[in-house]
This record gives C-alpha cells, sequence and structure tokens, in this order.
C-alpha cells in the first residue's frame, strides 16, 4: 500500500479532494467506499477524498440537483418550466426520460468535474498557503532569538 494514501501530502491532497467531490456528487449510495477504492489506483489520500464527500449532505443536495437541472437544461437547451402532468403518468414518464433525466445527468456531471477541478487547484493553494505561513512563522521565531 502507498503511503500516500493515509498521509497528508502536497500531492496526495489535492487527489483525494477533487475525488471526494467527484464521488460525493456522482455516487448516489456508499460514497466514502467508493473514493476509497478508487483513491487507491489515484494515489490520493483516503480521509481527504472521504471527507471531501460530505459536500453532499441532506442539506445541500436539493439546492445542488436543482442548479444541475437548470445547468443542464441550458446546456441541453430544454425548456425549463413548470410542468404539470395532472396525475398522467405516461407524460411524466416520457418527461423524465426525455427531458428531465438527461439535463439532470448532463448538470451533475458537469458541476461534478467542475467542483473536482475547483477543489484540487484549491486544495493545493490552501496548502501551498499553509506551508508559506509556516515557514514565516519558523524564520521569524529563529530571527528573533
Amino acid at each position: 500500500m502507498h503511503a500516500s494514501l493515509w498521509r497528508f501530502t502536497r500531492r496526495s491532497v489535492p487527489r483525494g479532494v477533487a475525488l471526494g467531490m467527484l464521488t460525493g456528487i456522482l455516487v448516489p449510495m456508499g460514497q466514502i467506499p467508493a473514493s476509497a477504492v478508487l483513491a487507491l489506483p489515484l494515489r490520493a489520500n483516503i480521509p481527504a477524498a472521504a471527507a471531501t464527500t460530505f459536500l453532499t449532505n441532506p442539506f445541500t443536495t436539493p439546492p445542488l440537483w436543482i442548479a444541475a437541472y437548470g445547468l443542464g437544461s441550458w446546456m441541453l437547451g430544454v425548456r425549463v418550466g413548470g410542468e404539470v402532468f395532472e396525475g398522467n403518468a405516461s407524460a411524466w414518464l416520457d418527461w423524465l426520460l426525455h427531458n428531465g433525466g438527461p439535463a439532470l445527468l448532463t448538470g451533475l456531471v458537469t458541476l461534478a468535474v467542475a467542483l473536482a477541478i475547483l477543489g484540487y487547484f484549491g486544495s493545493g493553494l490552501a496548502w501551498r498557503w499553509w506551508i508559506l505561513r509556516k515557514r514565516r512563522r519558523r524564520l521569524s521565531l529563529r530571527a528573533a532569538a
């Protein structure tokens, strides 16, 4: 087993954050085991990947899915509106298979990839900032002594 899977390094943590974002959004259930299994070949930090899956929770999932549906509808050119089906199951199923489902899936994949890229570079920048802050503090203590 590779050491970067459990140690916090400058390369493994951003990979773990990006992987956690992807699995948190795209895997509906079993997100932590999925991120842990996928972290193995990618040499991503398992704790970072598991913690980042908590991006999706009961409070954030509905707004995320609404945003994903709106984004997917815009990308596919589907009209977003208040469709009323009046108890007609076949009309609802037709809408789900031809408009709603593809728009939601397109939006979820797009958001997952965008947030994974943002998480990767954001955690890399945060890591660099933390190391620079630590180095400056150490140098100021040496200068004072």
